[in-house]
């Protein structure tokens, strides 16, 4: 992947759009990283020539059909089974008072994180 952006920001720099690989090893030398040649020469047989805004446009495009994730599937059974807890507490009024210490004790805990809890 670095090797092919330092070569799009060669391409930026050179008339024509078309880097040498001396353009491509000067932009990674700059940062530390030492080219290898085979790699170097891969990328420019590669993406010599070509128009770099449709390789571009054409990759948007693939990546535009990849799922992203988000959204997780929960089966049928976990909600009944959260539900039964849930309803046993309601039940029994010194439980409930558990439940309000236990709430007190958590809200003293996440001042220790001044403020920032993970699912705030």
């Amino acid at each position: 992947m670095r090797y092919v952006a330092a070569y799009l920001l060669a391409a930026l720099g050179v008339k024509g759009g078309n880097p040498s690989a001396a353009d491509v090893e000067k932009i990674l030398s700059s940062v530390g990283i030492e080219a290898e040649a085979d790699k170097v020469k891969k990328v420019i047989s590669e993406l010599g020539g070509k128009d770099l805004e449709e390789l571009i446009a054409e990759g948007s495009k693939k990546l535009a059909s990849v799922p992203s994730g988000g959204a997780v599937a929960v089966s049928g059974g976990a909600a009944p089974a959260a539900a039964a807890p849930a309803a046993a507490a309601a039940s029994s009024a010194p439980a409930k008072e558990a439940k309000k210490e236990e709430k007190k004790a958590e809200s003293e805990e996440s001042d220790d994180d001044m403020g920032f809890g993970l699912f705030d």
